[in-house]
């Protein structure tokens, strides 16, 4: 599990895909450069992923959903657990806050401290730890220090 029920979802957005196996709580960012024109809600280049290495990519938001690979003709999505079929839809936190154990090794969050994408997804204090562009932008902060189970909570804020 990595999110808590405790969060707070101000702005989400609905008009993306993801085509992998994935846990929530992390920041997804767009997979591809290419962009639709219009508003394109249902366009297959509408797609997000947790990128090895997030350098130069436009951070999306946090995602909400666990994405699953199951056959679907010998089980159901579990619904109570937020499920989503691989390549389907998703659900991405752009403004709110969540509590996530989704946080990188280096660093130690503080409340307060500036949050940004690290490798795979994952939220890190520092983006010189991770050697990331210098113009990398923070996309929001930490609420509290991690607890004891590794658990933070994050405020992000995304335009």
């Amino acid at each position: 599990m990595a999110m808590k029920s405790d969060r707070y979802e101000f702005q989400t957005d609905i008009s993306f895909f993801m085509n992998e196996v994935a846990e929530r709580g992390g920041i997804v960012t767009h997979a591809s450069t290419a962009t639709p024109s219009g508003i394109a809600l249902d366009s297959s280049v509408n797609v997000v992923t947790y990128v090895a290495n997030p350098s130069g990519k436009a951070p999306v938001g946090i995602l909400l959903n666990d994405m699953v690979n199951l056959d679907l003709t010998r089980q159901h999505i579990n619904w109570h657990k937020n499920e989503i079929q691989k390549g389907g839809k998703v659900t991405v936190l752009r403004k709110g806050y969540v509590v996530t154990n989704r946080i990188h090794a280096t660093g130690t969050p503080a409340a307060g401290s500036y949050a940004y994408v690290a490798d795979s997804g994952l939220i890190s204090t520092s983006v010189r730890a991770l050697q990331l562009d210098g113009g990398a932008q923070p996309v929001g902060r930490f609420m509290t220090a991690k607890d004891a189970d590794g658990y933070a909570k994050v405020e992000i804020n995304l335009p």
